[in-house]
């Protein structure tokens, strides 16, 4: 297959595209034309995103999310390499099913609609969804960011990942992509080849849940692997060593 030279990374939920700036630059000196846009409502910088929450973030669901990277897509010169994490690595298996992609890489990502989440994942991000709260957007504590995100590194990687990182979240995002139709992916369908990377000791999506989605994947033409790093967190694309993922994920698209 004659490789895309053009890659397009997908933040997830609770963050924005600002998680991506070092891989941006890593693959841009590899050669790549990178794309990071950051999902609508998302726009701007973290610590002012926390005083005053952006005006569309609350309109924004799992729908705009990939929406706004198919149209972004239609405007390349090439399908390129799509690479999501958490909530777009669902986003990303949706690109892929919709035609939009060379190949796709969810890292810890998150189930469609027609996989059932094990009661870990459950337990963690039941909050983001808003069902008993009185607020119109999520905003994770402190806590609830180490136990989810930062459980792989040191108390003060922790303080210092929030305030780089963390941000407000729409509830429509998750609770669309649990609800609506949309959020179920076609198993059956013929596809570009995609990567499932998981993280070892991920507290929101284990390595187990990331397996079970890879494994329903019935297209006997069309390739699906999976690769777990041992002891990476839900932040594996931020945390020391995120330089070896990315590696491997571009070793594994140029070696298709």
């Amino acid at each position: 297959m004659t490789k895309s030279k053009t890659i397009v990374l997908i933040h997830g939920n609770f963050v924005n595209n600002d998680c991506w700036t070092e891989w941006k630059r890593h693959y841009e000196q590899k050669g790549y034309k990178v794309y990071t846009p950051a999902n609508p409502g998302h726009e701007g910088n973290p610590a002012e995103l926390r005083v005053k929450v952006h005006p569309d973030l609350v309109k924004t669901g799992f729908i705009d999310v990939v929406n706004n990277i198919a149209q972004l897509i239609d405007s390349l010169p090439e399908k390129p390499l799509i690479i999501g994490h958490s909530m777009a690595g669902m986003a990303t298996q949706k690109l892929v099913e919709m035609g939009k992609a060379a190949a796709g890489v969810s890292i810890d990502g998150a189930p469609p609609k027609n996989v059932f989440p094990p009661f870990q994942t459950l337990k963690t991000v039941l909050p983001a969804f808003g069902f008993f709260s009185f607020k119109k957007y999520f905003m994770g504590s402190r806590q609830w960011y180490n136990y989810a995100f930062f459980n792989t590194i040191s108390a003060y990687e922790k303080e210092i990942a929030f305030k780089k990182f963390a941000v407000p979240e729409s509830y429509k995002v998750s609770r669309q992509l649990v609800l609506d139709s949309f959020g179920n992916i076609d198993f059956k369908k013929p596809h570009v080849p995609i990567l499932f990377v998981g993280g070892g000791s991920d507290h929101i999506f284990p390595p187990k849940l990331t397996q079970t989605i890879a494994g329903r994947y019935k297209d006997a033409n069309s390739r699906v692997n999976v690769k777990i790093f041992e002891g990476k967190s839900h932040f594996i694309c931020g945390e020391p060593g995120w330089e070896n993922v990315a590696d491997y994920v571009l070793d594994w698209y140029e070696n298709l």
